[in-house]
Protein backbone atom coordinates (compact mmCIF):
# COMPACT_ATOMS: atom_id res chain seq x y z
CA UNK A 1 0.00 0.00 0.00
CA UNK A 2 1.56 3.28 -1.06
CA UNK A 3 1.47 6.34 1.15
CA UNK A 4 -0.70 9.27 0.05
CA UNK A 5 1.20 12.21 -1.45
CA UNK A 6 1.10 15.47 0.51
CA UNK A 7 -1.08 18.20 -0.93
CA UNK A 8 0.45 20.73 -3.33
CA UNK A 9 -1.60 23.66 -2.01
CA UNK A 10 0.89 25.71 -0.05
CA UNK A 11 0.08 29.08 1.48
CA UNK A 12 2.70 30.90 3.57
CA UNK A 13 6.51 31.04 3.49
CA UNK A 14 8.63 28.09 4.52
CA UNK A 15 10.45 28.80 7.78
CA UNK A 16 14.24 28.92 7.96
CA UNK A 17 16.03 30.68 10.81
CA UNK A 18 17.90 32.86 8.28
CA UNK A 19 14.59 34.06 6.81
CA UNK A 20 13.56 35.72 10.06
CA UNK A 21 13.59 39.48 9.70
CA UNK A 22 13.31 40.74 13.29
CA UNK A 23 12.90 42.46 15.55
CA UNK A 24 9.16 41.69 15.60
CA UNK A 25 6.58 43.57 17.65
CA UNK A 26 4.69 40.34 18.26
CA UNK A 27 4.81 36.61 17.63
CA UNK A 28 1.63 34.67 16.89
CA UNK A 29 1.71 30.89 17.47
CA UNK A 30 -0.54 29.19 14.92
CA UNK A 31 -2.06 30.45 11.67
CA UNK A 32 -5.69 29.51 12.22
CA UNK A 33 -8.14 32.28 11.38
CA UNK A 34 -7.88 33.72 14.91
CA UNK A 35 -4.09 34.07 14.66
CA UNK A 36 -4.26 35.48 11.13
CA UNK A 37 -6.94 37.98 12.19
CA UNK A 38 -4.83 39.21 15.12
CA UNK A 39 -1.71 39.49 12.97
CA UNK A 40 -3.52 41.39 10.18
CA UNK A 41 -5.29 43.76 12.61
CA UNK A 42 -1.98 44.49 14.36
CA UNK A 43 -0.25 45.00 11.03
CA UNK A 44 -2.90 47.62 10.19
CA UNK A 45 -1.98 49.35 13.46
CA UNK A 46 1.64 49.53 12.27
CA UNK A 47 2.99 46.44 14.00
CA UNK A 48 5.40 43.90 12.56
CA UNK A 49 4.17 40.41 13.35
CA UNK A 50 5.65 36.94 12.75
CA UNK A 51 3.14 34.08 12.58
CA UNK A 52 4.57 30.59 13.15
CA UNK A 53 2.63 27.62 11.73
CA UNK A 54 3.84 24.03 12.23
CA UNK A 55 1.81 22.68 9.25
CA UNK A 56 3.08 22.93 5.65
CA UNK A 57 0.31 25.40 4.77
CA UNK A 58 -1.25 28.32 6.61
CA UNK A 59 -4.89 28.66 7.64
CA UNK A 60 -5.52 26.06 10.35
CA UNK A 61 -9.06 24.75 9.84
CA UNK A 62 -9.47 27.18 6.93
CA UNK A 63 -6.81 25.47 4.81
CA UNK A 64 -7.59 23.46 1.67
CA UNK A 65 -5.79 20.44 0.32
CA UNK A 66 -5.63 18.58 -2.99
CA UNK A 67 -5.12 14.94 -3.85
CA UNK A 68 -5.64 12.85 -7.00
CA UNK A 69 -6.70 15.90 -8.97
CA UNK A 70 -9.37 17.08 -6.50
CA UNK A 71 -9.47 19.82 -3.87
CA UNK A 72 -11.37 20.02 -0.58
CA UNK A 73 -11.73 22.40 2.35
CA UNK A 74 -11.16 20.84 5.77
CA UNK A 75 -13.28 23.10 7.94
CA UNK A 76 -14.93 25.94 6.03
CA UNK A 77 -18.26 24.51 4.94
CA UNK A 78 -20.26 27.71 4.96
CA UNK A 79 -20.04 31.18 6.47
CA UNK A 80 -22.97 33.39 7.51
CA UNK A 81 -23.36 37.14 7.82
CA UNK A 82 -21.19 38.09 4.83
CA UNK A 83 -23.99 38.97 2.40
CA UNK A 84 -24.26 42.55 3.62
CA UNK A 85 -21.44 45.03 4.25
CA UNK A 86 -22.77 46.20 7.62
CA UNK A 87 -22.25 42.95 9.53
CA UNK A 88 -19.34 42.43 11.92
CA UNK A 89 -18.20 39.29 10.07
CA UNK A 90 -18.11 41.02 6.68
CA UNK A 91 -16.44 44.17 8.09
CA UNK A 92 -13.76 42.03 9.71
CA UNK A 93 -13.08 40.02 6.55
CA UNK A 94 -12.88 43.21 4.47
CA UNK A 95 -10.54 44.79 7.04
CA UNK A 96 -8.06 41.90 7.22
CA UNK A 97 -8.06 41.10 3.47
CA UNK A 98 -8.23 44.70 2.16
CA UNK A 99 -11.54 43.66 0.60
CA UNK A 100 -9.90 40.98 -1.56
CA UNK A 101 -11.95 37.99 -0.37
CA UNK A 102 -15.18 37.49 -2.35
CA UNK A 103 -18.25 35.45 -1.47
CA UNK A 104 -20.82 33.36 -3.36
CA UNK A 105 -24.28 32.81 -1.84
CA UNK A 106 -25.55 29.27 -1.37
CA UNK A 107 -29.13 28.28 -2.22
CA UNK A 108 -31.72 30.19 -0.16
CA UNK A 109 -32.62 26.77 1.33
CA UNK A 110 -29.11 26.59 2.78
CA UNK A 111 -29.54 23.82 5.39
CA UNK A 112 -31.82 20.80 4.94
CA UNK A 113 -32.55 18.95 8.17
CA UNK A 114 -33.61 15.30 7.81
CA UNK A 115 -35.31 13.71 10.83
CA UNK A 116 -35.87 10.10 9.78
CA UNK A 117 -37.57 10.31 6.38
CA UNK A 118 -38.99 13.79 6.77
CA UNK A 119 -37.07 16.95 6.06
CA UNK A 120 -37.49 20.64 6.82
CA UNK A 121 -35.37 23.39 5.27
CA UNK A 122 -33.78 26.36 7.00
CA UNK A 123 -34.35 29.26 4.62
CA UNK A 124 -32.40 32.53 4.36
CA UNK A 125 -34.00 35.70 5.75
CA UNK A 126 -35.96 35.92 9.03
CA UNK A 127 -39.39 36.14 7.32
CA UNK A 128 -38.76 33.24 4.92
CA UNK A 129 -37.17 31.28 7.78
CA UNK A 130 -40.30 31.72 9.91
CA UNK A 131 -42.72 31.06 7.04
CA UNK A 132 -41.03 27.76 6.15
CA UNK A 133 -41.10 26.57 9.77
CA UNK A 134 -44.73 27.61 10.27
CA UNK A 135 -45.70 25.73 7.12
CA UNK A 136 -43.97 22.60 8.48
CA UNK A 137 -45.32 22.99 12.04
CA UNK A 138 -48.88 24.36 12.02
CA UNK A 139 -50.02 25.35 15.51
CA UNK A 140 -46.45 26.23 16.58
CA UNK A 141 -46.52 29.82 15.28
CA UNK A 142 -46.12 31.39 18.68
CA UNK A 143 -43.17 29.17 19.65
CA UNK A 144 -41.46 30.02 16.34
CA UNK A 145 -41.97 33.79 16.77
CA UNK A 146 -40.75 33.67 20.38
CA UNK A 147 -37.72 31.63 19.31
CA UNK A 148 -36.64 34.39 16.90
CA UNK A 149 -37.19 36.97 19.66
CA UNK A 150 -34.89 34.88 21.88
CA UNK A 151 -32.17 34.93 19.21
CA UNK A 152 -32.43 38.74 19.12
CA UNK A 153 -32.16 38.98 22.91
CA UNK A 154 -28.98 36.89 22.93
CA UNK A 155 -27.51 39.14 20.22
CA UNK A 156 -28.33 42.18 22.38
CA UNK A 157 -26.62 40.64 25.40
CA UNK A 158 -23.44 39.75 23.49
CA UNK A 159 -21.67 43.14 23.49
CA UNK A 160 -21.55 43.03 27.28
CA UNK A 161 -19.98 39.57 27.24
CA UNK A 162 -17.55 40.58 24.50
CA UNK A 163 -16.41 43.79 26.24
CA UNK A 164 -15.92 41.84 29.46
CA UNK A 165 -13.25 39.81 27.65
CA UNK A 166 -10.98 42.84 27.18
CA UNK A 167 -11.65 45.04 30.20
CA UNK A 168 -9.17 44.99 33.08
CA UNK A 169 -10.30 42.68 35.92
CA UNK A 170 -11.30 45.62 38.13
CA UNK A 171 -13.79 46.84 35.56
CA UNK A 172 -14.82 43.41 34.27
CA UNK A 173 -16.29 42.39 37.65
CA UNK A 174 -18.88 45.19 37.88
CA UNK A 175 -19.65 44.84 34.15
CA UNK A 176 -20.33 41.14 34.65
CA UNK A 177 -22.84 41.96 37.40
CA UNK A 178 -24.52 44.45 35.08
CA UNK A 179 -24.62 41.96 32.20
CA UNK A 180 -26.06 39.29 34.52
CA UNK A 181 -28.75 41.75 35.61
CA UNK A 182 -29.76 42.83 32.12
CA UNK A 183 -29.26 39.53 30.29
CA UNK A 184 -32.29 37.30 29.69
CA UNK A 185 -32.59 34.47 32.21
CA UNK A 186 -32.27 31.83 29.47
CA UNK A 187 -28.99 33.24 28.12
CA UNK A 188 -26.64 30.55 29.45
CA UNK A 189 -29.11 27.71 30.06
CA UNK A 190 -28.85 24.41 28.17
CA UNK A 191 -30.30 24.78 24.66
CA UNK A 192 -32.79 21.93 24.98
CA UNK A 193 -34.13 23.29 28.28
CA UNK A 194 -34.70 26.73 26.73
CA UNK A 195 -36.52 25.31 23.70
CA UNK A 196 -38.64 22.93 25.77
CA UNK A 197 -39.83 26.05 27.58
CA UNK A 198 -41.21 27.27 24.24
CA UNK A 199 -42.73 24.06 22.80
CA UNK A 200 -43.10 20.37 23.52
CA UNK A 201 -42.96 19.49 19.83
CA UNK A 202 -39.78 17.41 19.68
CA UNK A 203 -39.66 17.50 15.88
CA UNK A 204 -39.65 21.30 15.90
CA UNK A 205 -36.91 21.31 18.56
CA UNK A 206 -34.92 18.83 16.46
CA UNK A 207 -35.20 21.07 13.37
CA UNK A 208 -34.28 24.23 15.30
CA UNK A 209 -31.21 22.46 16.73
CA UNK A 210 -30.44 20.65 13.47
CA UNK A 211 -27.17 22.57 13.10
CA UNK A 212 -25.79 21.25 16.40
CA UNK A 213 -22.87 19.77 14.49
CA UNK A 214 -21.67 23.35 13.97
CA UNK A 215 -20.62 23.44 17.64
CA UNK A 216 -20.30 19.72 18.34
CA UNK A 217 -22.63 19.40 21.35
CA UNK A 218 -26.18 18.03 21.24
CA UNK A 219 -28.76 20.51 22.56
CA UNK A 220 -29.12 19.09 26.10
CA UNK A 221 -25.43 19.83 26.70
CA UNK A 222 -24.75 23.07 24.83
CA UNK A 223 -25.26 26.59 26.15
CA UNK A 224 -28.10 28.48 24.49
CA UNK A 225 -25.50 31.21 23.84
CA UNK A 226 -23.68 29.14 21.22
CA UNK A 227 -26.92 27.82 19.74
CA UNK A 228 -28.29 31.34 19.31
CA UNK A 229 -25.04 32.77 17.93
CA UNK A 230 -24.83 30.07 15.25
CA UNK A 231 -28.54 30.20 14.36
CA UNK A 232 -28.41 33.96 14.07
CA UNK A 233 -25.14 33.87 12.13
CA UNK A 234 -26.90 31.93 9.34
CA UNK A 235 -30.27 33.71 9.55
CA UNK A 236 -29.54 35.55 6.30
CA UNK A 237 -28.19 32.46 4.58
CA UNK A 238 -24.91 30.70 3.94
CA UNK A 239 -21.96 31.82 1.79
CA UNK A 240 -18.82 30.24 0.43
CA UNK A 241 -15.45 31.87 -0.37
CA UNK A 242 -14.91 32.10 -4.13
CA UNK A 243 -11.75 30.14 -4.93
CA UNK A 244 -12.19 27.85 -1.92
CA UNK A 245 -11.21 28.04 1.74
CA UNK A 246 -7.49 28.63 1.10
CA UNK A 247 -8.38 32.06 -0.32
CA UNK A 248 -8.78 33.22 3.29
CA UNK A 249 -5.11 32.84 4.24
CA UNK A 250 -4.06 33.87 0.71
CA UNK A 251 -5.84 37.23 0.98
CA UNK A 252 -4.89 37.91 4.64
CA UNK A 253 -1.13 37.24 4.36
CA UNK A 254 -0.38 40.30 2.15
CA UNK A 255 -1.96 42.51 4.84
CA UNK A 256 0.36 40.98 7.47
CA UNK A 257 3.31 41.56 5.12
CA UNK A 258 2.40 45.24 4.67
CA UNK A 259 3.54 45.80 8.26
CA UNK A 260 6.81 43.97 7.60
CA UNK A 261 5.46 40.74 9.07
CA UNK A 262 5.34 37.22 7.63
CA UNK A 263 3.50 33.92 7.99
CA UNK A 264 6.00 31.07 8.28
CA UNK A 265 5.02 27.43 7.66
CA UNK A 266 6.91 24.33 8.88
CA UNK A 267 7.62 26.64 11.84
CA UNK A 268 7.22 24.47 14.90
CA UNK A 269 7.15 26.35 18.22
CA UNK A 270 8.18 24.06 21.08
CA UNK A 271 8.19 26.47 24.03
CA UNK A 272 7.18 29.94 25.14
CA UNK A 273 10.23 31.71 26.58
CA UNK A 274 9.65 33.13 30.06
CA UNK A 275 12.17 35.46 31.72
CA UNK A 276 11.65 37.31 35.00
CA UNK A 277 8.04 36.14 34.95
CA UNK A 278 7.32 37.59 31.51
CA UNK A 279 6.78 36.02 28.07
CA UNK A 280 9.66 37.27 25.92
CA UNK A 281 9.53 35.06 22.81
CA UNK A 282 9.46 31.46 21.64
CA UNK A 283 11.82 28.55 21.06
CA UNK A 284 11.54 26.80 17.70
CA UNK A 285 12.02 23.07 17.04
CA UNK A 286 15.41 23.87 15.43
CA UNK A 287 16.53 25.47 18.71
CA UNK A 288 16.25 29.05 17.38
CA UNK A 289 15.02 31.58 19.95
CA UNK A 290 12.84 34.34 18.51
CA UNK A 291 12.17 37.28 20.79
CA UNK A 292 9.30 39.75 20.91
CA UNK A 293 7.57 41.75 23.65
CA UNK A 294 4.24 40.04 22.86
CA UNK A 295 3.50 36.36 22.40
CA UNK A 296 -0.03 35.61 21.20
CA UNK A 297 -1.10 31.97 21.19
CA UNK A 298 -3.61 30.66 18.69
CA UNK A 299 -2.79 27.09 19.70
CA UNK A 300 -5.74 26.60 22.07
CA UNK A 301 -5.62 26.66 25.87
CA UNK A 302 -4.60 23.01 26.30
CA UNK A 303 -1.56 23.37 24.04
CA UNK A 304 -0.68 26.81 25.42
CA UNK A 305 -0.80 26.05 29.14
CA UNK A 306 0.04 22.35 29.06
CA UNK A 307 2.64 21.94 26.32
CA UNK A 308 4.16 25.33 25.47
CA UNK A 309 4.40 26.95 28.89
CA UNK A 310 7.57 25.79 30.69
CA UNK A 311 7.18 23.93 34.01
CA UNK A 312 8.73 26.83 35.89
CA UNK A 313 6.45 29.53 34.45
CA UNK A 314 4.54 31.67 36.93
CA UNK A 315 0.80 30.88 37.26
CA UNK A 316 1.30 27.51 35.58
CA UNK A 317 -0.46 25.75 38.46
CA UNK A 318 -3.34 28.21 38.26
CA UNK A 319 -3.85 27.34 34.59
CA UNK A 320 -3.40 23.59 35.19
CA UNK A 321 -6.34 23.86 37.63
CA UNK A 322 -8.37 25.89 35.16
CA UNK A 323 -7.87 23.31 32.39
CA UNK A 324 -9.73 20.82 34.60
CA UNK A 325 -12.80 23.07 34.42
CA UNK A 326 -13.12 22.83 30.63
CA UNK A 327 -13.37 19.87 28.27
CA UNK A 328 -12.27 19.22 24.71
CA UNK A 329 -14.92 19.37 22.01
CA UNK A 330 -16.03 16.50 19.74
CA UNK A 331 -13.76 14.68 17.32
CA UNK A 332 -14.92 13.81 13.83
CA UNK A 333 -14.33 11.79 10.72
CA UNK A 334 -14.59 13.40 7.32
CA UNK A 335 -15.01 11.56 4.03
CA UNK A 336 -13.52 13.50 1.10
CA UNK A 337 -15.05 12.42 -2.20
CA UNK A 338 -14.04 13.14 -5.80
CA UNK A 339 -16.31 12.59 -8.82
CA UNK A 340 -15.44 12.69 -12.53
CA UNK A 341 -18.21 15.01 -13.68
CA UNK A 342 -19.34 18.58 -12.96
CA UNK A 343 -21.48 19.56 -9.98
CA UNK A 344 -24.01 20.86 -12.50
CA UNK A 345 -24.29 17.58 -14.44
CA UNK A 346 -24.45 15.61 -11.19
CA UNK A 347 -27.18 17.98 -9.90
CA UNK A 348 -25.28 18.59 -6.65
CA UNK A 349 -27.13 21.14 -4.50
CA UNK A 350 -25.86 24.35 -2.90
CA UNK A 351 -27.57 23.10 0.27
CA UNK A 352 -26.03 21.31 3.25
CA UNK A 353 -27.70 18.04 4.24
CA UNK A 354 -27.98 17.21 7.95
CA UNK A 355 -29.16 13.63 8.40
CA UNK A 356 -30.49 12.36 11.74
CA UNK A 357 -32.17 9.02 12.49
CA UNK A 358 -34.69 10.64 14.89
CA UNK A 359 -35.36 13.55 17.24
CA UNK A 360 -33.56 12.27 20.35
CA UNK A 361 -30.09 13.53 19.49
CA UNK A 362 -28.55 12.85 22.90
CA UNK A 363 -29.67 9.21 23.06
CA UNK A 364 -28.61 8.59 19.46
CA UNK A 365 -25.13 9.92 20.22
CA UNK A 366 -24.65 7.92 23.43
CA UNK A 367 -26.02 4.71 21.86
CA UNK A 368 -23.71 5.08 18.89
CA UNK A 369 -20.61 5.85 20.96
CA UNK A 370 -21.34 2.84 23.18
CA UNK A 371 -21.91 0.42 20.27
CA UNK A 372 -21.13 2.00 16.89
CA UNK A 373 -21.77 -1.18 14.88
CA UNK A 374 -25.23 -1.73 16.31
CA UNK A 375 -26.58 1.82 16.02
CA UNK A 376 -27.18 4.26 13.22
CA UNK A 377 -24.78 7.18 12.77
CA UNK A 378 -26.33 9.93 14.97
CA UNK A 379 -25.35 12.84 12.72
CA UNK A 380 -24.25 12.86 9.08
CA UNK A 381 -23.45 16.20 7.46
CA UNK A 382 -23.04 16.35 3.68
CA UNK A 383 -21.54 19.38 1.96
CA UNK A 384 -20.98 20.06 -1.75
CA UNK A 385 -18.07 22.51 -2.05
CA UNK A 386 -17.76 22.25 -5.83
CA UNK A 387 -21.40 23.33 -6.18
CA UNK A 388 -20.94 26.24 -3.75
CA UNK A 389 -17.75 27.67 -5.32
CA UNK A 390 -18.45 29.24 -8.74
CA UNK A 391 -14.72 29.13 -9.59
CA UNK A 392 -14.44 25.37 -9.04
CA UNK A 393 -15.49 24.36 -12.57
CA UNK A 394 -12.78 26.46 -14.21
CA UNK A 395 -10.13 25.37 -11.70
CA UNK A 396 -11.04 21.66 -11.93
CA UNK A 397 -12.89 21.15 -15.21
CA UNK A 398 -15.13 18.09 -15.38
CA UNK A 399 -14.76 17.32 -11.69
CA UNK A 400 -16.77 17.69 -8.51
CA UNK A 401 -16.27 17.13 -4.78
CA UNK A 402 -18.38 16.18 -1.79
CA UNK A 403 -17.55 16.03 1.93
CA UNK A 404 -19.32 14.01 4.59
CA UNK A 405 -18.65 14.78 8.26
CA UNK A 406 -19.73 12.47 11.07
CA UNK A 407 -18.76 11.86 14.71
CA UNK A 408 -15.65 9.72 15.16
CA UNK A 409 -14.43 9.37 18.75
CA UNK A 410 -10.67 9.59 19.27
CA UNK A 411 -10.56 6.29 21.16
CA UNK A 412 -11.59 4.38 18.01
CA UNK A 413 -8.17 5.19 16.60
CA UNK A 414 -6.06 5.50 19.74
CA UNK A 415 -4.14 2.27 19.05
CA UNK A 416 -2.56 3.87 15.96
CA UNK A 417 -1.80 7.26 17.53
CA UNK A 418 1.97 6.71 17.64
CA UNK A 419 2.21 5.65 13.97
CA UNK A 420 3.21 8.09 11.22
CA UNK A 421 0.58 9.74 9.03
CA UNK A 422 -0.01 7.71 5.85
CA UNK A 423 1.76 4.68 7.33
CA UNK A 424 -0.61 3.41 10.00
CA UNK A 425 -1.04 -0.06 8.54
CA UNK A 426 -3.78 -2.30 7.19
CA UNK A 427 -5.94 -2.62 10.32
CA UNK A 428 -6.26 1.15 10.50
CA UNK A 429 -7.11 1.37 6.79
CA UNK A 430 -9.70 -1.41 7.18
CA UNK A 431 -11.36 0.39 10.09
CA UNK A 432 -11.47 3.58 8.03
CA UNK A 433 -12.83 1.73 4.99
CA UNK A 434 -15.72 0.25 6.99
CA UNK A 435 -16.81 3.70 8.17
CA UNK A 436 -16.28 5.23 4.71
CA UNK A 437 -18.72 2.65 3.29
CA UNK A 438 -21.34 3.56 5.90
CA UNK A 439 -20.99 7.24 4.98
CA UNK A 440 -21.20 6.50 1.24
CA UNK A 441 -24.41 4.55 1.93
CA UNK A 442 -25.86 7.73 3.53
CA UNK A 443 -24.96 9.69 0.40
CA UNK A 444 -26.49 7.15 -2.00
CA UNK A 445 -29.65 7.02 0.09
CA UNK A 446 -30.25 10.72 -0.66
CA UNK A 447 -28.58 10.79 -4.10
CA UNK A 448 -29.04 7.33 -5.65
CA UNK A 449 -27.83 8.59 -9.05
CA UNK A 450 -24.32 9.13 -7.62
CA UNK A 451 -23.76 5.42 -7.07
CA UNK A 452 -21.02 4.25 -9.44
CA UNK A 453 -19.88 7.85 -10.08
CA UNK A 454 -17.37 8.13 -7.21
CA UNK A 455 -13.83 8.20 -8.59
CA UNK A 456 -11.88 8.72 -5.35
CA UNK A 457 -12.51 8.97 -1.62
CA UNK A 458 -10.49 9.08 1.56
CA UNK A 459 -11.42 9.31 5.20
CA UNK A 460 -9.75 11.58 7.74
CA UNK A 461 -9.83 10.63 11.41
CA UNK A 462 -9.13 12.43 14.70
CA UNK A 463 -5.49 11.36 14.20
CA UNK A 464 -5.39 13.49 11.03
CA UNK A 465 -6.80 16.43 12.99
CA UNK A 466 -4.06 16.02 15.57
CA UNK A 467 -1.34 15.62 12.92
CA UNK A 468 -2.28 18.69 10.88
CA UNK A 469 -3.87 20.99 13.47
CA UNK A 470 -2.31 19.84 16.75
CA UNK A 471 -5.51 19.07 18.60
CA UNK A 472 -4.28 16.05 20.49
CA UNK A 473 -7.66 14.34 20.92
CA UNK A 474 -8.84 15.30 17.43
CA UNK A 475 -11.23 17.91 18.81
CA UNK A 476 -12.39 20.32 16.09
CA UNK A 477 -14.08 23.10 18.08
CA UNK A 478 -11.53 23.77 20.81
CA UNK A 479 -13.46 23.65 24.08
CA UNK A 480 -16.98 22.31 24.54
CA UNK A 481 -19.55 25.12 24.54
CA UNK A 482 -21.29 24.11 27.76
CA UNK A 483 -22.93 26.65 30.10
CA UNK A 484 -19.96 26.28 32.46
CA UNK A 485 -17.50 27.18 29.66
CA UNK A 486 -19.19 30.58 29.37
CA UNK A 487 -18.67 31.16 33.10
CA UNK A 488 -14.87 30.74 32.86
CA UNK A 489 -13.62 34.30 33.28
CA UNK A 490 -10.02 33.23 32.48
CA UNK A 491 -10.95 32.47 28.86
CA UNK A 492 -9.95 35.87 27.55
CA UNK A 493 -7.05 37.32 25.55
CA UNK A 494 -4.96 38.62 28.47
CA UNK A 495 -3.37 35.87 30.56
CA UNK A 496 -1.90 36.27 34.06
CA UNK A 497 1.55 36.08 32.50
CA UNK A 498 2.69 39.52 31.30
CA UNK A 499 3.32 39.54 27.55
CA UNK A 500 1.31 36.33 26.91
CA UNK A 501 -2.09 36.55 25.20
CA UNK A 502 -4.62 34.13 23.71
CA UNK A 503 -6.49 34.37 20.42
CA UNK A 504 -8.74 32.06 18.36
CA UNK A 505 -11.76 29.92 19.15
CA UNK A 506 -11.10 29.40 22.87
CA UNK A 507 -11.37 33.14 23.60
CA UNK A 508 -14.99 33.61 22.54
CA UNK A 509 -16.54 30.73 20.55
CA UNK A 510 -15.77 28.23 17.80
CA UNK A 511 -16.40 28.70 14.11
CA UNK A 512 -14.62 30.96 11.64
CA UNK A 513 -16.52 34.06 12.79
CA UNK A 514 -16.11 33.16 16.48
CA UNK A 515 -12.35 32.68 16.13
CA UNK A 516 -12.07 35.94 14.14
CA UNK A 517 -13.84 37.84 16.91
CA UNK A 518 -11.35 36.19 19.29
CA UNK A 519 -8.63 37.57 17.02
CA UNK A 520 -10.11 41.06 17.10
CA UNK A 521 -10.43 40.96 20.90
CA UNK A 522 -6.79 39.88 21.23
CA UNK A 523 -5.75 42.89 19.11
CA UNK A 524 -7.80 45.24 21.29
CA UNK A 525 -6.36 43.64 24.45
CA UNK A 526 -2.72 44.06 23.37
CA UNK A 527 -3.20 47.52 21.85
CA UNK A 528 -4.95 49.24 24.76
CA UNK A 529 -6.26 52.68 23.86
CA UNK A 530 -4.80 52.43 20.33
CA UNK A 531 -7.11 49.50 19.70
CA UNK A 532 -10.31 51.34 20.67
CA UNK A 533 -10.98 53.04 17.30
CA UNK A 534 -10.57 49.63 15.61
CA UNK A 535 -12.99 48.02 18.09
CA UNK A 536 -15.51 50.80 17.51
CA UNK A 537 -15.19 50.56 13.72
CA UNK A 538 -15.68 46.78 13.72
CA UNK A 539 -18.39 46.48 16.37
CA UNK A 540 -20.33 49.67 15.67
CA UNK A 541 -19.41 50.46 12.07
Amino acid sequence: MSSPKPSTIRVGRRYRANRLDGPYDAIVIGSGIGGLTTAACMSKLGKKVAVFEQHYTAGGFTHSYDRNGYEWDVGVHYIGDVGADHTLTKRLFDHITDGQLKWAPMDSHFDRIFIGNRHVDLVAGPDAFKAELKKAFPGEEQAIDTYLEYLKKVAKAMPGLVIGKVLPDLAAGPLRKLVDRTAPSFLNRPTREVLEGLTNNQKLIAVLTGQWGDNGLPPAESSFIIHALIARHYLYGGYYPIGGASEMAKTIIPVIQQGGGEVFTYADVTEILIEKGKAVGVRMADGEEVRAPLVISNAGVFNTFDKLLPETAPHRNYYQQKLKAVERSMASNCLYIGLEDTAENLKLPKTNYWIYPGTNYEKQVSDFVAAPDEHDIPLTYISFPSAKDPSFAERYPGRATIEIVAPGPYDWYQDWADKTWGKRGEDYEAKKEAYAQRLLAKLYEKFPHLEGKVDYYELSTPLSTDYFCRYSKGEIYGLNHTPSRFEQDWLKPKTRIPGLYLTGQDVMTCGVAGAMIGGLLATVAVSGLKGLPLAKRMFVG
